[in-house]
């Protein structure tokens, strides 16, 4: 299997950015949202019936990418069925069972969560729920809740700048290569 790293975190902390640059830098491939996509084909609206649908396209994703590589070599995400949980959670009040105990089970494929802070500036995009400052640090707390509720290993990414979020990443990446 591959070394899976996925960039994780709530919206609008350079998930997308850092997947990308992090996959260039190590000339490995990445795996975009499945759900941005997604939401953009249903036309900007989605709802609790789309949650499982997010779910299985972005493990068909990942899956799909994996296949082509050689093992210890490193896949970047752009996220994880558990963050497909925790919108859930927070839209809609839950998910279901299924769902959680899939994403959960996933969750233990990666070598290494990269816990994107959110210490820089929203960028307003119309697929984003939470620009208010207090909404986005509650929002945060949750995809870190669930790191640590499921003892999975993370490094937190933070810094207002590009180059320090982007060095914490190289290096704690760096570190799974031994």
């Amino acid at each position: 299997m591959p070394r899976r790293v996925c960039v994780f975190g709530a919206e609008s902390t350079g998930k997308t950015t850092l997947a990308r640059d992090l996959a260039a830098h190590f000339r490995a491939p990445w795996v975009p949202e499945f759900a941005r996509a997604h939401c953009d084909a249903r036309g900007g609206v989605l709802g609790p019936e789309d949650a499982p649908v997010i779910v299985a396209g972005q493990a068909a994703a990942e899956e799909a990418a994996a296949a082509t590589l050689a093992p210890g070599a490193l896949l970047f995400c752009d996220t994880d069925a558990l963050s497909s949980v925790i919108w859930c959670d927070l839209l809609y009040g839950g998910c279901p069972a299924d769902m959680r105990a899939q994403a959960e089970s996933r969750a233990r494929r990666y070598a290494l969560y990269l816990l994107c802070e959110p210490d820089v500036p929203f960028v307003p995009d119309p697929q984003r729920c939470f620009p208010d400052p207090a909404a986005r640090l509650a929002a945060a707390a949750h995809w870190e809740s669930a790191l640590q509720r499921l003892d999975l290993p993370f490094v937190r990414i933070r810094g207002a700048d590009w180059p320090t979020r982007f060095q914490l990443a190289v290096t704690a990446v760096t570190s799974l290569r031994g």
